[in-house]
């Protein structure tokens, strides 16, 4: 979820595999021996440390696949999430794209006509199941090129111990309903008097960078598009939310040691589970985390500037297929790929949201364990905000925000300024 949409990332180094040997990253999918078709899928790693890297799930994945598939193997790379979307472009740019890709963004590959479209590699049954918001976010031109791999909204989280010890809350009261950023500001200022290291953590480093700032312009009444869907990543609310951060939470130390340039969202969530912070914005995957530490946590819809009601930040992760001339083997594995055992699998596994129709159901008429947990994400998807991915300029906007958006709320930092830069550069990329 790119957005991540959702993305939980450890792993530095490419994970290589197959469901039967280890082979070499490099070599390009085609036949070997026998007419054998060898498919190469790149995806990302959801997974916080080694124990819990998504290679397993890719791994016995491709076994099923190739048991049911004779003569196609499957040769799966998995990066983290701060490396996999270049590691794809690079592969791109060499001519030696991936059969398949489970990254961030499609747009640019899509508009390049590099990939196969929906309809030409799934079943109907398949292509009708996706959840209807995130197949049309899929499309370009009104072609669906990217299908949606898993899905995620957004919640605060905060440490209820921290915030009862701090005196925000009761020892024994649960359900706190910030309404602005006010509160946000006003609890923050009792944690950090208690001495937490991070009263609220802002991770604006590399890794997640554009999320957790979608995420502060929606709540201001902004966002990176406007209403006919024209960018606007420099408005007015947007600078101001930007300048709340600068001036309110960075400014008065609130934030903690690592300025929020420099700092990576599972950075941020391992402070979370370390019980080092009090507060910061995160994705149903933080739920079995914090949990496993023991740490008793709230979730609530990030406030608003003023209050008022604004929509939460939904992302998807998406899955593309490119024209390698294996179209007939893609889209037999990419059937495999989201039967609903599979998907279950996955979002089970990362407490992530599905993507499908069929999987979002059995999400709602779960009532037990971290399912429970996961009805307000659930509850907010359908009318949230996903990033531009539509649009083939967005992976290059995306990384110029990574690249440039912690400066804004450095001490001095100039939030209108380097917004209008990053404005700019978007709309040359995208005329419309």
């Amino acid at each position: 979820m790119k957005g991540r949409y959702l993305s939980l990332a450890a792993s530095g180094a490419a994970l290589c595999l197959t469901a039967v040997t280890l082979t070499g990253c490099g070599a390009i999918g085609g036949l070997t021996g026998d007419n054998e078709v060898t498919l190469r899928v790149v995806a990302a790693d959801y997974g916080d440390n080694p124990q819990n890297s998504s290679e397993a799930y890719w791994k016995d994945l491709a076994a099923g696949f190739e048991k049911a598939n004779p003569g196609t193997k499957v040769e799966v790379s998995v990066y983290s999430w701060s490396e996999v979307d270049a590691k794809v472009a690079e592969m791109v740019k060499a001519g030696k794209a991936p059969d398949i890709a489970q990254i961030g963004a499609y747009s640019d590959y899509a508009a390049a006509g590099k990939l196969y479209s929906a309809e030409e590699l799934l079943s109907v049954k398949t292509e009708a199941d996706f959840l209807g918001p995130l197949a049309d976010a899929g499309k370009v031109k009104q072609v669906q090129y990217g299908m949606p791999f898993v899905s995620s909204t957004r919640l605060l989280f905060y440490n209820e111990k921290l915030l009862a010890d701090a005196g925000v809350i009761g020892k024994d009261a649960k359900g706190w309903q910030p309404k602005s950023w006010a509160d946000l500001e006003a609890a923050a200022k009792k944690l950090k008097a208690a001495n937490v290291p991070t009263p609220f953590a802002v991770p604006l480093g590399r890794e997640e960078a554009q999320a957790e700032t979608m995420m502060w312009m929606l709540a201001g009444g902004g966002g990176y598009t406007d209403n006919e869907e024209s960018y606007a990543i420099d408005s007015a609310p947007n600078v101001k939310a930007l300048e709340f951060l600068r001036d309110k939470m960075v400014g008065q130390g609130l934030t903690g040691p690592v300025e929020p340039g420099k700092l990576d969202r599972q950075v941020a969530f391992d402070g979370f589970t370390k019980g080092e912070v009090g507060m910061l914005n995160g994705h149903p995957t933080l739920l079995k985390q914090a949990a496993a530490k023991g740490v008793k946590f709230g979730m609530v819809p990030l406030p608003t500037s003023d209050g008022s009601d604004q929509p939460a930040m939904g992302v998807a992760d998406w899955v593309m297929a490119f024209k390698n001339g294996h179209r007939q083997q893609s889209g037999k594995f990419l059937d495999f790929l989201y039967q609903p055992k599979n998907v279950t699998a996955f979002t089970e596994k990362y407490d992530l949201l599905p993507a499908t129709t069929s999987g979002y159901q059995a999400k709602q008429a779960a009532t037990g364990g971290s399912s429970v947990q996961l009805k307000p994400f659930l509850a907010a998807l359908p009318s949230s905000r996903l990033y531009p991915v539509g649009k083939k300029s967005w992976a290059g906007v995306s990384e110029d925000i990574k690249q440039n958006i912690g400066k804004t709320v450095q001490p001095g930092g100039q939030p209108a300024k380097v917004l209008e830069q990053i404005a700019t550069a978007a709309r040359a990329s995208d005329p419309r």
